[in-house]
């Protein structure tokens, strides 16, 4: 079993040293990337990743106030999502010296917005179902779970909630592959496993804040546990787009690859508990 775990880590690696590969959302919805719907900019960064995993079908985002600039608003009780900006300025009292900064700043998806100008919006196109053909030894692995988080298909979202303990994924006929399907539901199975009863991560049971660095080294395990299952699994198809992930996140944490070694070795300790081979303590 670790001689899986090293191939899957090393070839991960040697993708990353390889160069940015473009990371897709394993489920069907947005038409494209998230981009904004004024400026028809992508958003890029961790901000794609922040945006690309929300529920919504279109792939267009604005401020509160770009939506009253074009007659729209938002509608009532709408919560939106926090972006980053990250820019450079000069300090007038050091000689124009320049300096980087953080801003934080709100944006909400066009689906949340009424009255605006839809000759901007690109409809959205008819997505063909996924036939979904289970694969064998990854429902094994899954079902094999001992005291596993409750699953449910209601929103177009993955994610696993610590306070429940509820795994919810999209519906499966709306990945665009079955192999894709799995590599995510293990991505959240991994995240699971951190919770308090089970292997106690601090990322996990922290709550820390999305995109905080300790979030972001959770995303990193989840996304190493994932790969591990999957090539256990026999699903080898996925291991690119779960190094695009691994890059995206690594690079909040200014790309330090020590990171990625403590990721690997707790990955490989929940890869391990999920499949009843690593008591709790």
């Amino acid at each position: 079993m670790n001689k899986i775990y090293q191939q899957i880590t090393d070839k991960i690696i040697a993708q990353l040293e390889a160069g940015t590969i473009p990371w897709r959302k394993p489920w069907k919805g947005a038409t494209s990337t998230p981009k904004n719907l004024i400026s028809g900019k992508d958003y890029s960064g961790i901000n794609f990743f922040i945006l690309a995993m929300s529920a919504y079908d279109s792939p267009y985002f604005l401020t509160y106030k770009q939506a009253q600039a074009i007659g729209g608003n938002v509608c009532k009780g709408e919560k939106g999502t926090h972006v980053i900006y990250y820019g450079v300025g000069k300090d007038k009292k050091e000689d124009n010296k320049s300096f980087r900064f953080l801003k934080q700043y709100v944006v909400f998806n066009v689906d949340q917005c009424e009255n605006l100008d839809h000759s901007r919006i690109e409809e959205a196109k008819d997505i063909e179902p996924l036939e979904f053909n289970p694969i064998e030894k990854a429902e094994a692995i899954y079902n094999g779970y001992i005291g596993k988080p409750t699953l449910q298909f209601v929103e177009n979202q993955a994610y696993y909630r610590p306070l429940t303990d509820v795994i919810n994924m999209p519906k499966k006929e709306s990945f665009h592959s079955v192999e894709e399907f799995y590599c995510c539901l293990f991505h959240e199975c991994i995240h699971s496993s951190g919770s308090e009863k089970r292997l106690n991560r601090p990322e996990l049971t922290d709550f820390n804040s999305f995109g905080s660095h300790d979030y972001s080294k959770e995303e990193l395990t989840a996304e190493f546990g994932a790969a591990y299952l999957c090539a256990i699994a026999g699903i080898d198809n996925t291991l690119e787009n779960s190094s695009a992930y691994i890059k995206g996140w690594l690079s909040k944490l200014k790309n330090n690859n020590d990171w990625l070694v403590g990721a690997a070795s707790k990955a490989q300790k929940a890869a391990d508990y999920i499949q009843g081979n690593l008591d709790k303590n």
